[in-house]
């Protein structure tokens, strides 16, 4: 998922240097959509980590 992120933020990087604006802030917006999304299931998988039977 934050491999996602970084690619959406790369687009956006290089869109936005070529002068196309809808397409940097919409990469914009799903690498920072990627990005909150990864941090909720880092902090939740931190908080309620896996439970495994013990043999």
């Amino acid at each position: 998922m934050l491999g996602w992120a970084i690619t959406f933020l790369v687009i956006a990087l290089i869109a936005g240097l070529f002068g196309f604006g809808l397409v940097g802030g919409m990469a914009y917006g799903a690498a920072k959509i990627c990005f909150f999304v990864f941090l909720v299931l880092f902090v939740v998988s931190l908080i309620f980590p896996r439970l495994r039977p013990s043999a």
